[in-house]
């Protein structure tokens, strides 16, 4: 799948490629995507979004080995790597649900033991009826390695727990088929099924936000990743213990990949430095409160010189070509040249024509203004009174 913009400042999106390969090994995958990325011709890659994988590590060591030498990379494609955020929140999520697996197990064979025939889930609408529940949605049966179907499910199923309990004073065989499982879901499981959908119904919602494609998500990663440590830790003190351990196991591997600014890719961050909502005194903020003022600050010096580093390459990239600009000494050249063929009488004209040249000369020798483009945008107010479901930062760069 390719991302890109076009030039009408339209975000676009496209499946290059859908194949089988021969082999799950690193260099195998990095081969693969080679070889699609010259099937169509595309030599300027900027990123390459993969899993957590360790297979996908050494595709991303091949990439970089065989881009580099292309002539079209940026910074020596040290940016091209981007872990997937939603892979990540899979991580840190299914760990946590570990805790409560039980309980998850219980509401489970019971929404499997309905839906396995139609008439008892017949059964089970005419005791929703009974019990005069008002819900559009009725059961809905997992994929257990999926923990958002996991949340849908026990989300749809915590409504109907007095359904599930009238249906075993009315189903013999219910009780029996439990018995050789975790056992039919307790008021105690129930309780936790509540908790749950609670705890991860912003971990749902924030999985839909950064799996967006027809809009911009990176500028808002960084919010959405220093929520996450912020609940967590404040999970991590709950009196309630189910919760504190689920959330411990959860902050370990929250802190594996995103504890770290050294391992994470700092496009996360620049990207918010260009959103004009923010730039980059709210990064430095950011970091400042997630990890602390002197690892913070040490963190948003490298955010700094990174985004410094990225500017500086693009221009140069866009620079005149050697030759066609104009040289220090060149300028020299045409102040005395220019000087010399005035008539004496002219001081004057001298005067205003010297200044010029300075004015010039200056220009050239600072390589430009004495602040870079990057500088003004910095120093320049953040934008006000915009929301994150209106703003739409493409129609902001092209103005």
């Amino acid at each position: 799948m390719a991302h890109f913009i076009d030039n009408d400042w339209k975000l676009n999106k496209n499946v290059l490629n859908f194949c089988p390969i021969s082999s799950h090994r690193g260099e195998a995958i990095g081969k693969a995507v080679e070889k699609c990325l010259i099937e169509w011709e595309i030599d300027k890659v900027f990123t390459i979004t993969v899993d957590n994988a360790s297979s996908n590590n050494v595709a991303i060591t091949y990439l970089k080995r065989k881009i580099s030498n292309w002539e079209t990379y940026i910074l020596d494609v040290k940016l091209l790597h981007m872990r997937c955020i939603a892979h990540i929140i899979n991580l840190v999520v299914n760990d946590g649900l570990k805790e409560m697996g039980k309980s998850i197990s219980c509401a489970r064979e019971a929404v499997r033991y309905v839906r396995q025939s139609s008439a008892r889930l017949q059964k089970f609408k005419e005791f929703v009826k009974v019990e005069k529940i008002q819900s559009k949605s009725l059961l809905y049966l997992n994929v257990s390695t999926r923990w958002n179907s996991t949340y849908l499910m026990l989300d749809a199923a915590q409504k109907f727990e007095r359904v599930f309990e009238r249906f075993e004073d009315h189903d013999s065989q219910f009780r029996s088929e439990f018995e050789m499982e975790d056992g039919i879901p307790t008021c105690f499981d129930w309780e936790n099924v509540r908790r749950l959908v609670l705890f991860l119904q912003y971990f749902y919602n924030l999985i839909v936000r950064v799996s967006g494609s027809l809009y911009v998500t990176s500028n808002n990663f960084v919010h959405e990743i220093n929520v996450v440590k912020c609940l967590l830790q404040k999970w991590v003190n709950s009196d309630d213990k189910n919760l504190r351990e689920m959330a411990k196991r959860m902050k370990g591997k929250y802190d594996k990949y995103w504890g770290n600014i050294e391992k994470m890719n700092k496009l996360i961050y620049i990207t918010i430095v260009l959103d004009p909502r923010h730039k980059l005194e709210y990064v430095e903020f950011v970091l400042n409160e997630t990890y602390q003022c002197a690892k913070g600050h040490e963190f948003a010096k490298r955010v700094r010189e990174a985004l410094y580093e990225l500017y500086n390459e693009y221009k140069s990239m866009f620079a005149p070509q050697s030759g066609s600009g104009q040289t220090i000494e060149n300028v020299k050249c045409s102040i005395l040249s220019e000087i010399e063929s005035e008539q004496p009488q002219q001081s004057q004209a001298k005067k205003i024509l010297t200044m010029s040249q300075f004015k010039k000369y200056k220009s050239v020798s600072r390589g430009g203004d004495a602040k870079s483009e990057l500088d003004k945008y910095l120093n320049e107010d953040t934008k006000h009174g915009q929301g994150n479901d209106d703003f739409d930062i493409f129609k902001m760069v092209e103005s």
